[in-house]
């Protein structure tokens, strides 16, 4: 038998143990009660908890020495030590959590708080500013402003007269329409607290200015010390300049806050990143564009108003036809407000505002008003550009079209429904039209005539493309129609070929133009598609550009700036590998940087002009020749697009006849007005030619002589009779003057004389060398004729017998031969002229072997399901011979030379260097 053991009570025990430890933590100076605000109470740890258990079970042992435990009887005793753990450390817990005080001191009853109400201004200033809301600007940085707001947009970032600083804020704008329209309106607004606005080309408080401008102020002083803070607005829309801007800020606020340590006087830089529609993840998780961790976002919900949006029952294709039947529904029962159209184009602008003209009375003047055609639903044609072939969409998401007119017979009165949006007391009223264009090619002062209060008794519509879909807030808008689509310059990285496709928006994008609506007060926004099609065919965000445009201007600025590996820039999408090695070639063959990728002392002199680093060289090699003026006029008509309008938005072809259609007096006068004005056009065109009859180059610089002529008298009448963009030409002539302070300020010795708006057209030979100059710029953009190129085989059987039928090769293929390019890939790899060069107008059998051209461009699809593809013109811009080829390409990788011909005739040794000198023929040729 065992020795007797007496039994120890549990709780007499643990009081025991208690009192010990309390003692023992006396003589160290630890009090029994701890602070909840400093200690933290933890569990014990895994080796203190095994000690416990071997400690237990000894003494569990120690009470039968003598007998043996069975597997079985360990098992239960381990469990029972456990058990046995568990409830003394929850007791002992439990006993400290009752020791433990709440320090209660900075407690306040919620009775004493008082309600302050305040605008949402002084809500959402007062947030950016305050570290108890979450958002330290002292010690962040940089912030992202998610923001739905009509008009105004205050952060509070205005400089503090009693705060002594003079330093300046900047807010960007993606475009400089924005910028002329932002300065006013916002100076209006700070009027009654006297803080100054100012554009971009005078100082003040705040700068409106467009990225590019404050890209060249920081490739000028990268410390940006004339700043307290930059604000980037409308981020979303993540064009080239933005992207670069924003990495470029992201470290250039790192440098300030670094040289303020160094030096008090030095304030920190704040950036702001502004947007309603911005994709926060491409910020917020990029740990290469901030490295000191992700930037707060600040976000004000909600519109100010809101907006009904009212999708369509079913997607009909013709959406030109959708938008003249829903704004006519809409305009003769919706109650009185403006509307603002989204469209794709301004050939689409022009035909739809025509057809409301003749619709209903206008404030423009009287239209030919032709009477409506009333068909039966089942007589309606079912056109080829209805269907939908080949296309595995949902067809009951789609409509065909063909009963799109509200005239036809038959047709339910649904559709009417959703215009039933007037309120209790709001009625509708018979208005005329007050119709207004808005797209990026109309003169500016046109442009302006949105702001402007619609005639009495009209209602305002506005059709425009995307221009309108941000940044601007036209006054009075309470409708917005939006067709989903929008046309777009595709590029393809692989062929460098270029199109305009039409194709849906992203939801972001949507988001945009329906909130036009509710700026000024509760709106409704009519979208052309369905709810079925929203959710499945758009992309959450719109693709950035630095994806989808040629980029060596931007590695070409960053070179200059010293980041000689452009892959490491902390871009907020970086581009693609490949898309950054096409670049760096590019700028090889201009000599801008060497085979080791840095920049050359020709690439500093290309950095220092605002144009991509093609024109940037024309101007270069135009100094060397000494026609510095000439050059630069060529050069400003290039870098503005459009300076000829096309013949197709002229509206110059005849009326075709139809069976059922009876031709009437007026048509026939129509068409001798377009007849008459077509061979003005034709005669205007041929008079800017007489500079060269093959250079479009020359028949640009022509058009910016003619206009510098005649700038003084009546420029809109010129530009009208010449068939010439107003807006192009200004721009252009604005450029002419800004190339001309620049030159003459970085290369004093060219001998430029200062800025003169007439210019006297060129002679024969300087044209010839201006010819050689676009040629040295675009080195690499040559074609050959296809019939002069030993390599062609596949030639066609018959010869063209017009210019825009002759075929060329290109340097670069010109097709997609992967597997993956599917029809594309089968195509003949030929070139072929577009029809509104001046090469078209000459014989077949007279076009040049070489041309130096702009750009390739594929025309959309006749037709939707159309078999054939269209053909890839090139724009020309001049003629070239091969011996000029050879001279521009020495010296870069493009220049390849052949294995000799004949015999190596040796010519003896040098009596300079003593080497032995052979001579012999080989052939040059271009590669890639």
């Amino acid at each position: 038998m065992g020795k007797f053991v007496p039994r120890q009570r549990k709780h007499k025990h643990r009081v025991r143990e208690e009192e010990e430890r309390q003692k023992a933590a006396a003589k160290v100076g630890v009090a029994s009660a701890g602070d909840a605000n400093a200690d933290v109470i933890l569990p014990p740890g895994k080796a203190e908890k095994e000690e416990k258990r071997n400690m237990m079970r000894d003494e569990l042992r120690a009470q039968q020495p003598q007998s043996k435990i069975s597997a079985k009887k360990q098992k239960r005793m381990d469990k029972y030590i456990d058990n046995k753990l568990k409830k003394e450390e929850n007791l002992d817990i439990m006993k400290k959590l009752a020791e433990y005080k709440t320090d209660t001191s900075l407690m306040q009853s919620a009775r004493q708080l008082s309600h302050i109400s305040k605008s949402r201004r002084e809500i959402i200033a007062r947030a950016a500013r305050e570290k108890e809301a979450g958002i330290d600007i002292e010690k962040n940085d940089t912030i992202l402003k998610d923001v739905s707001r009509p008009e105004k947009k205050d952060l509070g970032y205005h400089t503090d007269s009693d705060e002594e600083n003079d330093e300046k804020v900047d807010h960007t704008q993606k475009r400089a329409t924005n910028g002329t329209v932002a300065a006013p309106k916002h100076a209006e607004e700070q009027t009654k607290e006297d803080k100054p606005t100012a554009p971009a080309a005078a100082f003040g408080t705040i700068k409106f200015m467009t990225d590019g401008i404050l890209l060249r102020e920081i490739a000028q002083d990268i410390r940006l010390p004339g700043y307290s803070a930059i604000v980037i607005d409308e981020a979303h829309e993540r064009s080239v300049n933005t992207d670069i801007l924003i990495g470029m800020m992201s470290r250039i606020v790192d440098l300030r806050r670094n040289l303020m340590k160094e030096d008090p006087k030095v304030k920190p830089l704040k950036l702001i990143i502004m947007s309603a529609t911005l994709r926060i993840s491409d910020f917020t998780e990029n740990t290469r564009l901030f490295r000191n961790g992700s930037p707060p976002v600040l976000k004000a919900e909600g519109r100010q108003y809101p907006v009904t949006v009212h999708f369509a029952r079913r997607t009909r294709m013709d959406y030109v036809e959708e938008a003249f039947q829903k704004i006519k529904r809409g305009h003769r029962k919706l109650p009185p407000g403006g509307m603002l159209v989204f469209m794709t184009g301004q050939s689409e602008i022009t035909t739809l505002a025509k057809r409301l003209k003749q619709s209903f009375p206008s404030t423009q003047g009287a239209e030919v008003k032709q009477p409506p055609v009333r068909i039966s639903a089942a007589d309606a044609p079912l056109e080829a550009e209805d269907l939908e072939i080949g296309d595995e969409k949902n067809p009951d998401d789609y409509d065909d079209g063909s009963d799109a007119e509200s005239e036809i017979h038959g047709l339910d009165d649904d559709d009417d429904k959703e215009f039933d949006v007037a309120e209790d007391g709001e009625e509708t009223q018979t208005l005329k039209v007050h119709v207004l264009p808005l797209y990026s090619q109309l003169p500016t002062k046109q442009q302006m005539r949105i702001f402007e209060s619609p005639p009495d008794g009209s209602r305002l519509i506005v059709l425009a493309t995307n221009v309108a879909e941000t940044s601007l807030t036209i006054p009075g808008i309470r409708y917005v129609f939006d067709c989903g689509r929008s046309k777009e310059r595709i590029y393809d990285q692989t062929t460098g070929v270029q199109s305009f496709e039409v194709g849906w928006i992203s939801k972001a994008s949507a988001d945009q133009r329906a909130g036009r609506a509710g700026r000024t007060g509760p709106g409704h926004c009519y979208r052309f598609y369905s709810s079925a099609v929203y959710e499945r065919d758009f992309k959450e965000y719109a693709e950035p550009e630095i994806l989808r445009t040629p980029i060596e201007g931007l590695v070409l600025q960053l070179k200059s700036m010293g980041i000689h590996q452009v892959v490491n820039y902390p871009f907020p999408t970086p581009p693609d590998r490949q898309q950054l090695a096409k670049a760096e070639k590019l700028l090889q063959y201009l000599g801008a940087i060497d085979g080791d990728g840095k920049i050359t002392s020709q690439g500093r002199q290309l950095s220092v002009y605002p144009l991509t680093p093609r024109f940037s060289r024309i101007l270069v090699v135009g100094q060397n020749h000494g026609l510095a003026a000439y050059a630069i006029a060529l050069v400003s008509a290039l870098a503005v697009p459009d300076v000829f309008i096309p013949e197709n938005l002229l509206n110059l072809a005849s009326q075709q006849d139809e069976d059922d259609h009876i031709r009437t007096h007026a048509d026939n006068v129509e068409d001798e007005a377009k007849e008459k004005r077509r061979r003005a056009y034709n005669g205007a065109h041929a008079s800017l030619s007489k500079l060269d009859r093959t250079s479009d180059a020359a028949k640009l610089l022509a058009a910016i002589c003619a206009f510098a002529a005649e700038s003084k008298r009546s420029p809109e009448d010129f530009a009208s009779a010449m068939f010439l963009r107003l807006k192009a030409l200004q721009e252009a002539t604005q450029l002419r003057q800004q190339l001309t302070n620049i030159v003459r300020k970085e290369n004093p010795r060219c001998g430029l004389a200062s800025y003169e708006p007439t210019l006297a057209p060129p002679t024969k030979d300087q044209m010839a060398k201006l010819n050689y100059m676009v040629a040295a710029g675009f080195v690499d953009l040559v074609a050959q004729r296809a019939d002069t190129c030993p390599d062609v085989t596949d030639l066609p059987a018959r010869k063209p017998k017009r210019a825009t039928d002759v075929p060329y090769v290109t340097l670069f293929p010109s097709l997609d031969r992967r597997p993956s390019a599917g029809a594309e890939g089968q195509q003949q790899p030929f070139v072929f002229i577009h029809a509104s060069s001046v090469l078209a107008h000459l014989p077949a059998k007279s076009l040049p072997q070489y041309i130096i051209y702009s750009y390739l461009q594929r025309a959309a699809p006749s037709s939707v399901g159309a078999s054939t593809i269209p053909k890839i013109r090139m724009h020309p811009l001049c003629p070239v011979t091969g011996a000029q080829l050879t001279a521009l390409a020495r010296g870069t990788p493009l220049l390849r030379w052949g294995k000799p011909i004949g015999k190596v005739v040796g010519r003896g040794r040098d009596a300079a260097d003593g080497l032995e000198r052979r001579e012999c023929y080989v052939v040059p040729s271009l590669r890639i």
